[in-house]
């Protein structure tokens, strides 16, 4: 799976790690439904401190299609929502 992280690029993610940040997504839309501005930050921050210390780096000329899109670490939770999908950030995901 490639994962895009916005302003960042894009790493290559074993779909074995998804049960991993199924478990921080849970969370980041707990936090966003009830308005934890500083549970959100956190969160948000740890989701995509795992994606970079699990996925392998793709070159920044690497124009592959992302399976998924995550936020910048600086989204505020307005970004964030226009993201979301029913499911969380990650599809399949979620609670």
């Amino acid at each position: 799976m490639i994962v895009r992280i916005m302003g960042e690029g894009q790493v290559r993610l074993a779909d074995g790690h998804l049960s991993e940040l199924d478990k921080l997504d849970d969370e980041l839309l707990a936090e966003m439904e009830g308005g934890d501005g500083p549970g959100f930050r956190r969160t948000l921050t740890a989701l995509l401190a795992k994606v970079r210390e699990l996925g392998t780096p793709l070159p920044d000329d690497s124009l592959e299609p992302s399976d998924l899109i995550l936020p910048a670490e600086d989204a505020t939770l307005e970004d964030v929502r226009e993201l979301l999908g029913d499911d969380g950030l990650i599809p399949g995901g979620g609670a």
